[in-house]
């Protein structure tokens, strides 16, 4: 469902990589826009820049005033906007649309829409799907919340032949029209209780991604989430499963070392594990998710599984950045919640000195004490959550307490023997110390290299 946008007027509530994404592609289409952000000018900087040389642009700065939404056509929140500013309470009040950068984007979208979410998981399988796709000779965009804005597809959705879009909470919050040809929900545990205000709230957020879907379009969900069998019911959708612990008829699940491929006519395919280059049981069921969207794309099964083969996985995501004397060091910054640390620690075998801390979002660290207790051999905090965390469970493990990330690297360092991971999975937000995980990400490889005297990025 397109939209007139010319001589109408929208208000874009924060100027980060999205909102900046979303003024431009505004005003390309002839709309007047207000802009709100919290920050002041000169904490903006060089973003300003773009949008001070005439375009029909109204800036305000360091603060939110209700009276912006007076005479506006739409409100475009940025990610991370939470639904209790003012500005979108105030909207709301007044009737006037809100709707989230995908949903404005999809508007003007006509090729395939592929929608992968879920808390955790989402990043890796959106970056496999996009490199299956294209080693299977399709034009793919690859974007949305994992870094290219799904707005700045618009201008070449003729050149692509669909596109694989990372979508978050935040940005399912306010979706309306949005219609994803796939939509993958990968999995849903506690995480952003901060932002929708409960844990019932934000899985119904994730789920509506599926609100649009008709009997033409793909579902996919996990067989193991608790929910799954009632959301199967709720969704028009045709339903496919995937599963690491059971069979499942109509999807993908683990047996032994094989994944396998099932549907109407049975067993269809079989991937051996030994041929997939990530570690976890967690990425089974993200390379799972993956290669059923693709095959129900049309992509034959011999690329596909080329291109899951050759598959390293992502960044801050269980990342290998290094080792020596028989220490090996990972990377898993992006692992923000409670549920990305399970999976973190079920990817090791032997034993594992664990650095967790950061700003708390939400979520019961005491989960993790069972999972902890024989595979932990320490514990060690740092950041704002670092007490929190000790009082959930440091009783567990032995547990040490240190201030900045850094010094957690260090510690772990003499912590750790010949044949032990150093694994830093955060379960927190960054946002105490860093912009961002990746920044944490970053200066923990650069503390690894450090210790170990190398840059190998494994």
């Amino acid at each position: 469902m397109s939209m007139e946008l010319a001589d109408k007027t929208f208000l874009v509530v924060g100027l980060g990589k999205t909102g900046k994404s979303t003024v431009e592609f505004l005003v390309r289409r002839g709309a007047r826009v207000v802009v709100s952000d919290a920050r002041p000018e000169r904490e903006l900087g060089d973003e300003l820049t773009a949008f001070t040389r005439g375009a029909p642009v109204e800036m305000h700065l360091g603060g939110h005033d209700p009276a912006l939404v007076a005479g506006v056509d739409g409100i475009v929140p940025s990610p991370g906007v939470p639904p209790r500013n003012v500005l979108l309470r105030e909207g709301l009040k007044r009737t006037i649309p809100v709707l989230s950068e995908i949903e404005l984007a999809s508007r003007f979208i006509r090729k395939p829409i592929i929608a992968v979410t879920g808390t955790n998981g989402k990043t890796t399988t959106t970056e496999l799907l996009g490199r299956i796709f294209t080693h299977c000779g399709k034009e793919v965009f690859v974007g949305g919340n994992l870094g290219t804005p799904f707005i700045t597809a618009v201008e070449a959705d003729e050149a692509v032949d669909l596109h694989v879009v990372e979508v978050s909470s935040f940005q399912l919050q306010w979706v309306h029209t949005f219609h994803p040809t796939v939509a993958v929900l990968l999995n849903v545990s506690v995480d952003h209780v901060d932002y929708h205000g409960s844990f019932e709230e934000y899985r119904a957020v994730k789920e509506r991604v599926f609100a649009c879907q008709d009997q033409g379009d793909l579902a996919i969900l996990n067989a193991e989430d608790p929910r799954t069998a009632l959301l199967a019911r709720e969704i028009e959708a045709e339903v496919a499963l995937f599963s690491s612990a059971r069979r499942v008829d109509n999807g993908m699940y683990v047996e032994g070392n094989d994944l396998i491929s099932t549907g109407a006519e049975g067993v269809k395919e079989v991937c051996p594990v030994s041929e997939i280059g990530l570690k976890g049981t967690h990425n089974l069921e993200n390379v799972m998710a993956a290669v059923m969207t693709a095959r129900w794309c049309g992509c034959p099964a011999a690329p596909v599984k080329e291109a899951v083969r050759d598959f390293q996985g992502i960044p801050h995501r269980i990342e290998y950045v290094g080792g020596r004397d028989g220490i090996e060091y990972y990377n898993d910054s992006k692992g923000t919640n409670v549920g990305a640390v399970l999976r973190a620690l079920e990817a090791f075998d032997g034993q594992i000195v664990l650095l967790m801390g950061g700003r708390h979002k939400g979520g019961r660290f005491s989960d993790l004490r069972k999972a902890m207790q024989g595979k932990v051999k320490r514990l060690i905090l740092f950041g704002e959550a670092r007490e929190a965390i000790a009082t959930e469970v440091g009783d567990a493990v032995k547990t040490l307490r240190v201030e900045r990330m850094s010094d957690a690297v260090t510690k772990a360092s003499e912590e750790a023997a010949n044949g032990d991971v150093v694994l830093l999975s955060p379960g927190c937000a960054s946002f105490d110390e860093f912009k961002d995980y990746k920044e944490r990400g970053e200066v923990f490889r650069q503390a690894v290299h450090a210790i170990t005297g190398s840059e190998d990025r494994g």
